[in-house]
């Protein structure tokens, strides 16, 4: 009983009061779901099993980590950044949009990085603001982060062309979206409106989107180069299933050049 009503919260809750109350999770969720099948990188809690989550159309299981609600693509950037970055060690001026709340209160105790937090609504933002006209100074931060934001916005270019206009040549950005992997070009379709059709099209009733696999295509129109990290050459099959790794994900690193 206490299961059923601990994923109807998660699921049906509104995120702003989801985030008041995750210190409620985080202490039940290491009893209710104990044990060492699965674990998750970032709270470094292992468990029997993780949670099921997403919509009707992109539902999956065993993906939530109960205890800190990271998911496959927050669990990837956070190998990512441990092991192939100095992001934990250098001093980094940081700029993360739309702030997941399994990085946040971590992101803001790290003594090396000046962090900035911007959303158009989020209450754990520190900025409020519309991604297409960011109201900060060219050049600024080392790093952006900005994940399954451009799915939801009017202009996906022009959003991409004002976080690399406030990145430092040479910095970088990490820019996540949905991507189905199946079509080699981004679905759109601005007649498709209503949101039981845009979650059937687009996989979320809120999305104006999917992209295919040119979704680099549209980084490097917006000026960056780009690196792929790559589950299935990066990690073994033991390693994705033990902390749940989406194995056809694709980690794109969008780097603004030097000149």
């Amino acid at each position: 009983m206490i299961k059923k009503i601990y994923k109807y919260l998660l699921n049906t809750l509104p995120r702003p009061l989801l985030i008041r109350l995750s210190y409620v999770f985080r202490s039940v969720a290491p009893i209710i779901y104990k044990g060492n099948e699965v674990e998750c990188p970032v709270c470094e809690r292992s468990f029997r099993k993780f949670l099921s989550y997403g919509s009707s159309v992109s539902h999956r299981e065993n993906v939530l980590c109960p205890y800190d609600l990271t998911l496959e693509r927050h669990r990837l950037i956070w190998f990512y950044l441990k092991e192939h970055t100095d992001f934990f060690s250098k001093p980094i001026e940081l700029l993360h949009i739309a702030p997941e709340q399994c990085f946040h209160g971590l992101f803001k105790k790290q003594a090396n990085l000046k962090y900035l937090t911007g959303d158009l609504v989020s209450p754990i933002a520190d900025m409020h603001f519309d991604l297409h006209e960011i109201p900060l100074e060219d050049n600024r931060f080392d790093v952006t982060f900005c994940n399954h934001v451009m799915e939801h916005v009017d202009d996906p270019i022009q959003c991409m062309k004002e976080l690399y206009r406030v990145l430092k040549p040479g910095g970088w950005g990490i820019m996540q979206v949905p991507q189905d992997l199946s079509r080699e070009v981004t679905y759109e379709d601005p007649t498709i409106t209503s949101p039981a059709e845009r979650e059937k099209h687009f996989w979320q009733k809120d999305h104006l989107r999917l992209f295919g696999r040119d979704y680099p295509d549209w980084l490097r129109k917006a000026g960056f180069q780009v690196d792929e990290f790559v589950v299935e050459k990066e990690f073994t099959q033991e390693q994705i299933d033990y902390f749940r790794l989406a194995k056809t994900e694709i980690l794109y690193i969008a780097r603004k050049p030097l000149t």
